[in-house]
């Protein structure tokens, strides 16, 4: 302990970085787990009663579904649903828009942890190096004192150790929150491919009767 504080009263300016980062890493931490348990929606529930009401053609219960299903995974399906109802010959590309701006939505802030786990060891290995040459200079100007050598190093060591453990958690919740993304990706598919399947339904209903016209108008 005495190792370490007395690392922090010396080399202070060159920790501070590092502790800014660790300040910024548990800041975003906590406001991405609030967002994504927010939003966490049972997609396993929400797709058969989405179904049903669909193959009624009740898209106004569709609707009720996705308002009392609330986050941006409701967000999703009532965009889905609107546009469903205006626009099924366009539905894939125009939903695609909608979803990938709720994708945004849950990777805001994920890149302030991606940059600071590549770029805290570093902050860590600049201040080590930085204590190192103040050890030198020590050493030049009070001689060869072993126990100033091992506190010095000892100090310049914390550093990096701070680095690296602020660098570890960055990368660790970061890689956590893009599979949590990815997650909502997969979910957004569902949902696509669930409205896409009546979309093609109904056209496959409609293709046979517009053939049928044709032929009853040629004879």
């Amino acid at each position: 302990m005495e190792l370490l504080w007395n690392s922090i009263k010396m080399d202070w300016p060159v920790l501070l970085p590092i502790l800014v980062c660790a300040f910024m890493v548990v800041v975003v931490v906590f406001q991405r787990l609030s967002v994504y348990n927010k939003n966490k929606r049972d997609i396993q529930v929400l797709i058969p009663r989405i179904q049903r009401e669909l193959a009624a053609n009740n898209l106004q219960a569709v609707q009720n579904i996705a308002i009392q299903c609330g986050g941006v995974v409701g967000e999703v399906v009532e965009e889905a649903t609107r546009i469903f109802s205006d626009q099924k010959t366009g539905f894939s590309r125009s939903y695609d828009i909608s979803a990938a701006l709720a994708i945004r939505k849950l990777e805001k802030h994920l890149t302030i942890l991606g940059t600071i786990g590549g770029v805290a060891p570093f902050l860590g290995l600049f201040g080590t190096v930085v204590r190192i040459l103040y050890t030198f200079q020590d050493l030049a100007v009070q001689g060869n004192q072993s126990a100033a050598v091992a506190m010095g190093i000892g100090s310049a060591l914390i550093a990096t150790a701070f680095g690296l453990i602020v660098a570890i958690v960055a990368v660790v919740f970061y890689n956590w929150f893009q599979s949590e993304v990815k997650h909502y990706e997969d979910d957004f598919q569902l949902i696509k491919l669930l409205f896409l399947s009546f979309v093609d339904s109904e056209e496959e209903v409609s293709a046979p009767v517009s053939a049928s016209s044709s032929t009853s108008s040629v004879k």
